[in-house]
């Protein structure tokens, strides 16, 4: 669980800061210094009600009965699925364009006024922050696991990620964006398809789906369900020592599909065939997929 987390912390982290990054040091280059302040108001604002969603999550579903809970859990864990699949292959398709685009919008919002340029910051960082309130909750609640260990993992993710993308924004460090993208891309999907078969199992365990009592396999016997092994695998993959038809079947689906298309080869590029990022231009601009594009 702590590595789930602090994966989900680390890739959500870094396009948010890549975000920042990007914003930040094209005010810089345009000299208009005095527009930062609204780019922190919107950054704040969205880490806020990330927050406050995870708060919401948390605490909602305290006091309500078990079919209710387990009908809250199993929708916001199919949300969260949704989610983090549309998010991976979002930035699959979309990283080649994804500093013009940036740019381009806070151009705009110069135009219009500060507030336009808090709104970019705002959107741009608050659906990062939204995915990982909604992906987080679902992986802690899936684990089954209390104590620092989640919090711990998402802390260390998302301070990785600040610290990336300020070493990022000064030059000290280049890195494959396209490359670390795809392949934390693909450990996203893993968990996601564990996200699912819970999903699965807590709908089944409310009754709005059949088939609780039919098992695909059912290992409980040789296999302590609170075993290290047995927590490990959980916390991993989200395998249970006994799992419904449905339950596993979704799991092994979901992956088959989700990951065949993921890895397939994008037309006209090879995926992983881009160089390390070249070092920023003073002041330092951040080392995003389209700039690594544009080197092949």
């Amino acid at each position: 669980m702590f590595a789930s987390n602090a994966l989900i912390g680390l890739r959500e982290g870094l396009e948010a800061s890549l975000v920042v990054v990007i914003l930040v040091a094209f005010l810089v280059k345009c000299g208009r210094r005095d527009a930062l302040r609204y780019v922190w108001l919107g950054v704040g604002t969205a880490a806020g009600l990330s927050v406050l969603l995870g708060a919401i999550l948390t605490f909602a579903t305290e006091g309500l009965d078990d079919a209710t809970a387990e009908t809250v859990t199993g929708i916001a864990s199919l949300i969260a699925v949704c989610f983090v699949t549309g998010m991976v292959f979002w930035m699959r398709s979309a990283a080649r364009s994804f500093t013009g685009e940036l740019k381009g919008r806070m151009d705009r919002a110069l135009d219009l006024g500060p507030f336009a340029v808090a709104l970019v910051a705002f959107l741009g960082v608050g659906r990062e922050g939204l995915e990982t309130a909604l992906f987080f909750y679902a992986t802690v609640t899936a684990a089954d696991e209390t104590g620092i260990g989640p919090v711990l993992g998402w802390v260390v993710g998302i301070g990785s990620a600040i610290a990336l993308g300020i070493a990022i924004y000064y030059g000290a460090v280049r890195i494959n964006l396209a490359r670390f993208f795809r392949w934390t891309g693909a450990l996203l999907v893993v968990v996601a398809a564990g996200i699912l078969a819970y999903a699965v199992h807590e709908l089944q365990e409310a009754g709005v789906i059949p088939g609780e009592k039919v098992y695909a396999f059912d290992v409980t016997g040789s296999l302590d369900p609170k075993g290290w092994f047995a927590t490990i695998v959980r916390g991993t993959f989200n395998l249970r020592p006994r799992m419904s038809v449905l339950e596993f079947g979704s799991w092994a689906a979901y992956l088959a599909v989700v990951m065949t298309l993921f890895l397939r080869p994008a037309r006209g590029r090879a995926a992983d065939a881009a160089p390390a990022t070249p070092a920023a231009p003073t002041p330092p601009v951040a080392s995003t997929p389209d700039q690594e594009s544009a080197t092949r």
